[in-house]
């Protein structure tokens, strides 16, 4: 018998991971890569191990984006409940992916299709997180003008997570693009405020004004370094703190 003694301690008990729809396509311009899933889904079957917590929301950037469309003469209503619908099936491909390596998932949308998910109850959400299964929510706030990070920041409040971790393709918060400027500076710390006056691009100006309200950290890291999840959990890794 292991000695829990010598088990990892996470940081944090119960979590929310947010990741775009793009960061699921891999080095494809459009939809899912199976590969790429399958290596976010072990990241959280790593955290999950460690006896975390973890519900998730995906945004549908990689099947359609609402604001495009929209910018393209679609009325914009119809063309946000597509998004929505485009978060549900990247929620069942991560569900697929995980089930498969015996992680307990359930997809949790906001607008039913009672045959392909469950309806958003928080009573019921926050029993299966204490079941340890990791919960999926789907379709944003189920309102159009909604994003997928305001949901996130929704349902993290909604589920008394004690963080957001959003994972991008940079390792926190810059002052400017890393990609095009060698120059960029990497922020420790930063403060919802700051976000906001300077346009950092963390999430939309909805989502991190709840953030604030609720003093609510979201924890900026890097979904495409290896077991950089796990680390940040474990004390370790690199990343930017935004708090109060």
């Amino acid at each position: 018998m292991t000695d829990d003694t010598t088990l990892p301690r996470a940081k944090f008990k119960r979590v929310l991971l947010k990741i775009s729809g793009e960061a699921l396509m891999g080095d494809q311009g459009y939809g899912l890569h199976p590969p790429t899933v399958e290596r976010i889904a072990r990241e959280i079957k790593s955290v999950h191990d460690m006896g975390v917590e973890i519900c998730m929301v995906i945004g549908g950037g990689n099947v359609f984006r609402g604001l495009q469309g929209s910018a393209q003469g679609m009325e914009r209503t119809t063309a946000d409940y597509m998004g929505m619908l485009a978060t549900v099936m990247n929620a069942l491909a991560m569900q697929s992916s995980l089930e498969r390596m015996d992680v307990n998932t359930r997809v949790i949308s906001a607008i039913r299709m009672d045959e392909v998910c469950e309806p958003y109850i928080r009573r019921r959400a926050v029993r299966h997180l204490e079941k340890k299964r990791v919960c999926i929510f789907a379709a944003g706030t189920g309102n159009p003008y909604f994003t997928t990070d305001t949901a996130a920041t929704l349902r993290a409040n909604e589920m008394r997570c004690e963080a957001i971790f959003k994972g991008t393709k940079v390792d926190g918060v810059y002052d400017k693009d890393p990609v095009k400027h060698a120059d960029a500076k990497r922020y420790e710390t930063v403060t919802y405020d700051e976000v906001l006056q300077q346009h950092l691009g963390v999430m939309d100006a909805s989502a991190i004004a709840l953030a604030r309200d609720n003093d609510l950290p979201i924890i900026v890291f890097s979904l495409d370094e290896a077991g950089g999840f796990r680390g940040i959990l474990n004390g370790d890794g690199t990343y930017t703190r935004v708090h109060g």
